[in-house]
């Protein structure tokens, strides 16, 4: 559980992500914007590279909480991916500046405790999609003739072509119209007709 000043910290961090990128996120800034000295930031994180750790860490706990209710589901093997598929994007939209965190791998290339949080984010959303993919195969929902691994790419691959496309363009066109579309093209590509 976070400190009143450091969710402050981390809410101010993702306004100056939003605002200017996330190389504008320094300690510097930070300070400023929040109206405190510098030391008073360190008082509260070690560096910009905690700070980070803490927004991804609660990107990986929402996320968590998405695919648990969902592994919990009675829903079938698709629809339980359509609603991780729109939780996300809800996440995005609810906090767009997650987006630059997210999907920052050059970023983070040089900072390996980050790439290590990517990394395991990254293999928890693969390896749950993929879990559901072949429950939908083996309950004749889903293609089998295609392999699981595969098919989990295109819909995450997918997923994360859109959330960029919606960030490139300023958040420009309908978000829930979109991913609706979205998905049900994935639905129709992916879908077993023999069933």
């Amino acid at each position: 559980m976070l400190t009143d000043r450091q969710q402050e910290i981390v809410d101010t961090s993702l306004e100056i992500i939003s605002s200017i990128g996330i190389q504008g996120l320094t300690i510097k800034n930070l300070a400023k914007r929040i109206g405190i000295s510098e030391p008073a930031i360190y008082r509260h994180y070690e560096n910009k590279i905690s700070i980070l750790l803490t927004i991804l860490d609660y990107f990986k706990s929402s996320g968590e909480q998405m695919f648990r209710k969902q592994i919990k589901s009675e829903d079938r093997p698709l629809r339980r991916i359509e609603c991780i598929f729109e939780g996300h994007f809800d996440a995005f939209e609810r906090n767009p500046s997650l987006v630059s965190v997210i999907f920052s791998e050059e970023i983070f290339r040089n900072e390996p405790v980050l790439q290590a949080k990517i990394a395991e984010i990254m293999d928890r959303n693969f390896n749950a999609i993929k879990a559901l993919v072949v429950e939908g195969q083996a309950k004749g929902e889903i293609n089998p003739n295609f392999d699981s691994k595969y098919l989990t790419i295109i819909i995450i691959g997918s997923l994360r072509m859109m959330v960029k496309r919606w960030q490139m363009v300023d958040k420009s066109f309908n978000n829930r119209d979109e991913v609706k579309n979205l998905f049900s093209t994935i639905r129709k590509l992916i879908e077993n007709n023999n069933s």
